[in-house]
């Protein structure tokens, strides 16, 4: 593989595809958001973390982005497709609070707050504004109003839907062949409905919602990441990301929708999804009651952007297991990247390109993270290299991984440490072994470890 030909594993076509941008000058990106009803959990943080990899890699290789992401603040409901209660209503009932615009949007104002903190602990880059889908209902009533006058639409008692036999090719996303249990349990059954695989464009609703042309209520889920993203981005962009999870229903009604409305195909050129994160073999999901926040592992001491590290361990397009052994596992290995960077020093020499061309090799095939991590640990361990060009270069290959390099500081050792290690070393040139082992254990104790090597003794943070 060329060096500067960049590869990525495009759903709609099940292989990888050399990747170059409709307009050189310009790759255009839309993210699907979080809904803001709730804390975001570790699965989901997954799904923010690869396109921010991704945002990188596209920069990392020359190419300018342009990144837009959605915050959902109105019509998603808990069956991720038409059926259920309204994400955000079941926000406000949680919390106690009256079921009103006003209160909608300020639980969205809080838990979008809560995300932004989170994508700063992992080090995700986000695109400069977030847009509330809440503030594009314009944009929703206009999507529709194309679809209705080309006669893709029809009323049922609950709302406005999309007949998905007018589209020939419908559900190019998934191959066109659902398995029938899988895909017909996230669309609740409606004898109103002409076919069970149609989904709602606008839900009805008479005591809360926004006004339009059919009723009083809400837009469909998908119809807003098809309005804003045809917006900022225009009717045919280049890459759209999210979980895997959306691929069903979804992104393959975004696809229905956006291209019956404009006329226009491919909607988006390359689709990319990330898997799973599971918890003992089940998918991490708030519904399941099996998730944990990132704040979970800042209470428990835990460097968020180990779980960054752990992230990057695997490839984006593999199935995880999170447990608490694996992610300890990964931290320490960070830690140790961290100790090997640091005593490289504080001056920067040039970038080993022989290094970085086997980096990029590995990133630019599909986001190889994995592989990256490999040739990073290959570098700091190659003694031909000298420590100058190391530093260089890992600060290179952080411009894609992400984990906080060029932030990283030498720790000042406490006085009290720095007294125990004088008094060890007189220890030991009076051949006081058992003395010198004891204040080691104090330490350790301290939270510090001393280390004999060949020019001294060296102190590290446990």
């Amino acid at each position: 593989m060329n060096s500067n030909e960049l590869k990525l594993y495009n759903t709609l076509s099940r292989e990888k595809e050399v990747f170059s941008p409709l307009n050189p000058e310009e790759v255009r990106m839309y993210t699907c958001g979080p809904t803001v009803y709730d804390y975001v959990h570790l699965g989901n943080l997954r799904a923010y973390v690869f396109p921010d990899v991704l945002r990188r890699m596209l920069e990392y290789a020359g190419l300018q982005v342009k990144q837009e992401m959605n915050l959902t603040d109105v019509g998603h409901l808990t069956s991720d497709a038409d059926s259920g209660e309204d994400k955000m209503t079941k926000g406000l009932l949680r919390e106690g609070k009256a079921l009103t615009l006003e209160n909608m949007r300020k639980l969205a104002d809080f838990y979008a707050e809560k995300f932004k903190e989170d994508a700063k602990n992992l080090n995700v880059k986000l695109p400069l504004v977030l847009r509330f889908a809440s503030d594009y209902i314009k944009e929703d009533v206009e999507l529709v109003k194309k679809l209705e006058e080309k006669g893709y639409i029809y009323k049922t008692g609950d709302g406005i839907y999309f007949n998905t036999s007018k589209m020939p090719d419908y559900g190019t996303l998934w191959g066109g062949k659902r398995d029938a249990d899988k895909s017909q349990a996230r669309i609740a059954e409606n004898p109103e409905k002409k076919n069970q695989k149609d989904f709602a464009l606008w839900k009805f609703n008479s005591k809360i919602g926004f006004p339009s042309p059919w009723g009083k209520g809400f837009p469909g889920w998908h119809v807003e990441c098809s309005a804003m993203s045809m917006k900022f981005l225009g009717e045919q962009f280049d890459i759209h990301t999210g979980g895997i999870d959306l691929i069903p229903t979804h992104h393959t009604n975004e696809i229905a929708q956006s291209e019956c409305a404009t006329g226009k195909s491919p909607f988006v050129r390359v689709w990319l999804h990330s898997e799973h994160v599971d918890v003992g073999g089940e998918r991490m999901a708030k519904s399941g009651g099996n998730f944990l926040k990132l704040g979970s592992l800042i209470e428990k001491g835990i460097n968020p952007l180990a779980y960054r590290f752990w992230l990057l361990m695997a490839h984006y397009r593999t199935k995880m297991n999170f447990n608490w052994e694996a992610l300890e596992g990964a931290e320490n290995a960070l830690k140790r990247l961290y100790k090997l960077y640091i005593e490289l020093g504080e001056a920067s020499g040039t970038i080993d390109l022989k290094y970085q061309e086997t980096f990029r090799k590995h990133v630019f095939d599909d986001l190889d993270t994995p592989g990256g991590l490999t040739v990073l640990w290959d570098l700091l361990k190659d003694e031909k290299v000298s420590n100058l060009d190391k530093k260089a270069t890992v600060l290179d290959f952080d411009k894609v991984l992400g984990l906080g390099f060029a932030d990283l500081k030498e720790e000042i050792v406490p006085e009290k440490v720095m007294k125990l290690v004088e008094e060890r070393e007189r220890a030991r040139k009076g051949k006081d072994w058992k003395r010198s082992d004891e204040i080691r254990k104090r330490a350790n104790d301290l939270g510090y470890n001393i280390e004999d090597t060949s020019s001294g003794p060296k102190v590290s943070k446990i």
